[in-house]
């Protein structure tokens, strides 16, 4: 699965804004949406960011797995 179809879904799932995230992220509505869209790149910091905003591992944002968190 797409990264940007699975940080989409999680930030629905959560009931988050784009302009939420955005600001979690340090940026703008569009320019949250751009990374959604498919016009910017996910930076490593904000995959991080995003890791902790959902709890969530990245190998599950970057498609990896489907496991949302890591089994230890």
């Amino acid at each position: 699965m797409d990264y940007r179809v699975r940080i989409k879904n999680l930030r629905e799932d959560n009931d988050y804004t784009q302009a939420y995230v955005g600001k979690v992220l340090r940026k703008s509505q569009q320019g949250y949406n751009h990374i959604e869209a498919g016009r910017s790149e996910l930076k490593i910091e904000d995959l991080a960011i995003l890791c902790k905003l959902y709890n969530v591992s990245a190998d599950y944002i970057i498609g990896l797995t489907n496991k949302p968190k890591n089994l230890e």
